[in-house]
């Protein structure tokens, strides 16, 4: 992978589309650029006046798809407004006179495209640029278009403006640049009005930032694409993460993720050559990617290099599997554009719909994805005991959320490889067995005793395969049941999810301690060989990692524990202008990763994740209660949250400082409840 330092970058996003740049505003080489369905539009963009470039002195981010980048040069104001669209984005340039007398000023802008797939620019391997003046096409058919209002006086090498300013007077260009061979996409509308007050600020910068985020990573209703810019697109253990965290927002992404997953899950059989091609007599990635078909990559208009977005290995499709990772067909790179390689995903589709059902999604729309929960159910059943993968050589190395090459690793620094089972895997399995079984009894469906004697089984082989010598989880068990004995944040993802006793619960609550930074939980711990605290997964904090640790330790009564994961994501999201990134350094410093997705749908669901930490909220709609068990004292002083949807509902509710909750509004037919099972106290609806 080349090195990319998105750190510093300014990043707009309005999936599928992602525009950035550095401070400067100009796109000048590596990850700078317009990106739309995973094809870059535009790979560079420099400005100049007078011949010399425009190098912003003053930027600044207006919201999740728009930025601002000012420079002065004596009497001469320029700024550069910048917007994300789905299919690419508008640059209006405004330049203002502020002398007493005309001045006469010369704009030159330089644009061009390459057509690269992310994957590529991601390995660095990209090809010659192309002039962008009107409308280019690729050898593979993917066209961009350039329109300039007010046109330029000349379009050479590159387009320029000679332009006359009065005393006072401003003048503006509007430059567009739109990926022409996809259909319409639709901008995603603001979908939340979660707001929060709270005593500390950080709360409410956090949930405001990552709701915005999420806005703009959203595919229509459909799911949050994963994150700009490498993952901007379909990924099945991403989305349907994002959808869970972000439950306080309303459950319309998660019906629609689990929707578009259900269309791709998987139905042929492992070595079926339709399946390792992609295609598998199915429907077509158009139905979500808006593509038909594999397109003809070997050349590219001004240039003879090939693009390189060949891709190799089985899709590792499986009935009833769910689907790693989804994107359209020109632009797969390493992967077939069809995935089917997570241990995951099949496990949280099931809990997803669990969690979807007890927030208020439509029953009937519950209804129609039963059949797809029971096909994911009896995938998880079919490994005949621990839920596992094997490491073969071919697509990705591990198939948790920690897919790095090193990310399983032993205490002593050694890497997993051959069969494993990954301890949260197997809790997401118990959890979706036990929450599959409640769905169908909850809609006279048969099957559910299968389900939980699958449950008690695995929950038997857990401990008798996981527990390790000094009273903690493996974090892998080998084929040989070999126990991958590194102590890492995994083990946090086993609380909340039934499969603990509470002995064994307190003791993964005491170990996460061990792994705690000033910033989040590391993913390894510091006293394993492999522990580097710039590594991807050996060592690094990633945000959803510790918000989904959190909400477990709230969960299972651990509150001061998870008290302090609430101040250590707090103070993270200081250190990164409240967007908080993929991951960062599990050092003391929270040292940002420099190839890391910003913004990540998971990170920005932390911030309506902490928010149900915060109110030890449980909500369960068939059974006609909200319940709170607020964490006592509040880490964040007292607060109160607006706009949280549940059901059909918006719910207004209070916290004082020492733990009162007070109810001013929320959805009708619902029994407000605190954990001891007595009634919430209802306030007032007026601005407190």
């Amino acid at each position: 992978m080349a090195n990319h330092d998105l750190h510093a970058h300014v990043t707009c996003v309005a999936a599928p589309a992602t525009w950035l740049s550095g401070p400067s505003g100009q796109l000048t080489g590596g990850a700078d650029g317009l990106y739309v369905e995973d094809r870059r539009v535009l790979a560079r963009l420099e400005v100049t006046v007078d011949g010399v470039a425009v190098a912003a002195r003053d930027v600044r981010r207006t919201g999740a798809a728009s930025a601002v980048f000012a420079d002065v040069r004596g009497n001469l104001a320029i700024a550069r407004n910048r917007l994300a669209e789905p299919l690419g984005g508008t640059e209006t340039i405004s330049l203002a006179n502020k002398a007493g007398e005309p001045r006469v000023v010369t704009l030159a802008v330089a644009a061009a495209t390459d057509f690269a797939t992310t994957g590529a620019v991601r390995d660095g391997s990209t090809v010659d640029i192309v002039p962008l003046l009107a409308e280019v096409r690729s050898g593979d058919g993917m066209s961009v278009r350039l329109d300039a209002t007010p046109a330029p006086d000349e379009a050479g090498d590159a387009l320029r403006w000679t332009v006359t300013l009065a005393p006072g007077a401003q003048w503006t260009v509007e430059l567009r640049f739109t990926r022409t061979d996809v259909p319409p996409i639709p901008r995603a509308k603001r979908f939340s009005t979660l707001r929060v007050a709270a005593g500390d600020a950080r709360l409410d910068a956090l949930v405001r930032t990552g709701v915005q985020d999420l806005d703009a990573l959203r595919r229509g209703d459909l799911y949050y694409s994963a994150g700009s810019p490498w993952y901007l697109t379909l990924f099945g253990r991403d989305a349907l993460w994002s959808a869970r965290l972000a439950l306080p927002l309303g459950t319309d992404v998660a019906a629609g993720t689990l929707r578009t997953l259900a269309a791709r899950q998987g139905t042929a059989t492992p070595h079926d050559d339709s399946a390792q091609q992609g295609t598998s007599g199915r429907q077509d990635t158009s139905a979500q990617q808006g593509t038909s078909g594999r397109q003809d990559t070997s050349a590219q208009q001004g240039s003879s290099s090939r693009h390189d977005t060949l891709y190799t290995g089985e899709t590792e499709e499986e009935p009833g599997r769910i689907p790693h990772e989804i994107r359209r067909e020109d632009a797969a790179h390493r992967l077939p554009p069809v995935y089917y390689g997570t241990v995951d995903a099949t496990a949280l589709f099931v809990c997803t719909l669990a969690d979807a059902y007890r927030w208020g999604m439509r029953p009937d729309a519950v209804e129609a994805l039963l059949p797809a929960a029971e096909a994911a159910l009896a995938w998880l059943a079919g490994h005949g005991g621990l839920v596992t993968y094997r490491t073969t050589g071919a697509g990705l190395t591990h198939q948790g959320w920690k897919d790095s090459a090193d990310g399983i690793q032993f205490a002593d620094g050694r890497v997993a490889s051959g069969t494993l089972a990954l301890c949260e895997v197997q809790a997401y399995a118990y959890q979706a067995f036990r929450e599959g079984a409640g769905l169908l009894d909850a809609f006279g469906r048969p099957g559910a005793e299968r389900w939980r004697s699958a449950a008690a089984d695995l929950a038997d082989r857990f401990r008798a395969a996981f527990w390790c010598p000094g009273g903690y989880p493996a974090l892998a068990v080998t084929g040989t049941g070999e126990q991958v004995d590194a102590v890492a944040s995994n083990m946090g993802h086993l609380l909340g999810t039934g499969l603990l006793s509470p002995a064994e619960s307190a003791a993964v609550a005491g170990w996460l301690t061990r792994l705690r930074s000033p910033f989040g939980l590391r993913t390894l711990a510091q006293s394993s060989a492999g522990y580097d605290p710039g590594s991807y997964h050996a060592g690094s904090v990633w945000p959803h990692d510790t918000a989904i640790a959190l909400l477990g330790l709230a969960r299972d009564g651990h509150r001061k524990e998870a008290a302090a994961l609430v101040g250590a994501l707090l103070d993270a999201a200081g250190r990164f202008d409240s967007r908080l990134p993929e991951l960062y350094g599990g050092d003391d410093a929270a040292t940002p990763y420099p190839a890391a997705c910003r913004p990540q749908a998971w990170a920005a669901a932390a911030g309506p994740a902490l928010l149900v930490a915060l109110l030890g909220l449980d909500v369960d709609i068939p059974a006609g209660r909200v319940t709170f068990d607020p964490l006592t004292p509040s880490p964040v002083g007292a607060f109160r949250v607006r706009g949280l949807k549940v059901a059909d509902g918006l719910l207004d509710v209070s916290v004082s400082a020492d733990g009162a909750v007070t109810v001013h509004n929320g959805p009708v037919g619902v029994a407000f409840l605190l954990a001891d099972g007595t009634p919430a106290k209802i306030g007032s609806t007026s601005a407190g």
